[in-house]
């Protein structure tokens, strides 16, 4: 009985512990969301880290998540296919993560593609004719992630 609960306490402890993923974080202070978003070029080429709510996670390959501050203000990080692999289930919980801040300009037919993807990566469907033009989206080239037990 004594080897069960000290088995069980043990799982306990590693369920609850942070999960580190890529590359040990180097930054300690976290930019705000809705700064980067507000200010995209005073970040751009900057390695960044920032911190919040796990909102998306691909679930094809674990290539990448969205990440949501408490106003709903989200950004897109992509830890590219193989580098990290973001666990599936991990939408809800809360994750520090930490790379390049970059500027990506997409013509129409490459934000279509982009859309295309993410929306089969989540499982949704996707309607081409709902992108109108081309866009400039800003994203983090997560090098190192980590998300923090619950």
């Amino acid at each position: 009985m004594k080897i069960l609960l000290a088995a069980l306490a043990g799982l306990s402890l590693l369920s609850a512990a942070e999960l580190k993923l890529g590359k040990p974080l180097t930054l300690k202070e976290p930019v705000a969301i809705s700064t980067l978003l507000a200010h995209p070029g005073d970040y751009a080429g900057k390695t960044v880290l920032v911190k919040g709510r796990i909102s998306a996670v691909c679930q094809m390959m674990g290539c990448w998540m969205d990440v949501s501050d408490p106003d709903g203000k989200k950004i897109h990080i992509d830890v590219g296919h193989g580098s990290i692999q973001l666990p599936k289930d991990s939408v809800g919980k809360t994750a520090l993560a930490e790379g390049p801040f970059t500027k990506l300009d997409l013509t129409r037919e490459q934000a279509i593609e982009r859309a295309r993807e993410e929306a089969a990566d989540s499982g949704r469907k996707f309607d081409p004719s709902k992108v109108k033009s081309g866009t400039t989206i800003y994203q983090i080239q997560g090098t190192g992630a980590v998300i923090l037990a619950q």
